[in-house]
């Protein structure tokens, strides 16, 4: 997909160095934006500057840290002056554990990175889409945001909370230039997935069986709905949750 509005634009993306938010920054940086990476796996991120050494920088850090948070984003005004989108795509799994199986270190670890850390990344660059009147934010909920089934107890309620979190972040400043969004991806094959498909892959076949679309996505299938998303085509989408689950929530 190209997009030529892009060119010029800075993008800030959390998550970049692997599945989703990696396949996010490659598309946006195909189509000519700066992107900005943040993520803690460096080798990741330095993989894409490599790559786009002119239009890709980051940071290594945590979205749960508000430091890091607020160093990363003064890095990104350092180097390109401006945030023009925010996919706030950073998340954890939590193995589909049940409710008693889910110990308060879990529970706190899936909702301060899921959860909390799209709220302090996002309350550290709004003020700077605020003053300029002008910014698109696409977070990453799941069909676990929509239904049960996709996660376990820990994950599934995070996801809701992404899902709420983003209809009343649209709400509450669209009248101040603002467009926030929200992505429900089913099943994609990413690294945070591999275990479903380790050994002889039974799980991961159960669940291109269990989709009606008979398969996996790609992270770029994601990225794609984000690039339009995030463009002027979508203005009149606001506080919205897209699916992109071959069919999931159609059963």
């Amino acid at each position: 997909m190209k997009f030529e509005e892009y060119k010029g634009k800075t993008v800030f993306v959390t998550g970049a160095a692997s599945g989703i938010g990696q396949a996010q920054a490659i598309a946006f940086l195909e189509n000519g934006a700066n992107v900005f990476g943040f993520d803690l796996d460096e080798q990741g991120l330095v993989n894409l500057q490599h790559q786009y050494p002119d239009q890709f920088a980051y940071k290594v850090g945590s979205v749960c840290n508000k430091n890091d948070v607020e160093q990363a984003f003064e890095a990104a005004i350092l180097i390109f002056k401006q945030v023009d989108i925010l996919l706030n795509t950073a998340g954890v799994l939590d193995g589909f554990a049940k409710s008693l199986d889910t110990d308060e270190a879990l529970w706190d670890k899936i909702m301060n990175t899921n959860v909390k850390g799209t709220f302090f990344v996002t309350n550290t660059i709004l003020p700077h889409m605020v003053k300029r009147k002008s910014g698109v934010i696409v977070n990453m909920a799941s069909i676990a945001g929509l239904v049960a089934g996709g996660g376990g107890a820990a994950y599934t309620a995070s996801k809701h909370a992404i899902v709420g979190y983003t209809k009343q972040l649209d709400l509450d400043y669209c009248r101040e230039g603002i467009r926030a969004n929200a992505i429900a991806p089913g099943a994609i094959q990413t690294p945070m997935n591999k275990a479903d498909f380790e050994g002889d892959g039974e799980m991961a076949k159960w669940v291109a069986d269990e989709t009606p679309a008979g398969r996996w996505a790609q992270p770029r299938e994601v990225a794609n709905l984000t690039l339009y998303l995030a463009s002027s085509v979508a203005d009149y989408i606001h506080g919205a949750v897209m699916p992109i689950d071959g069919g999931w929530l159609t059963k």
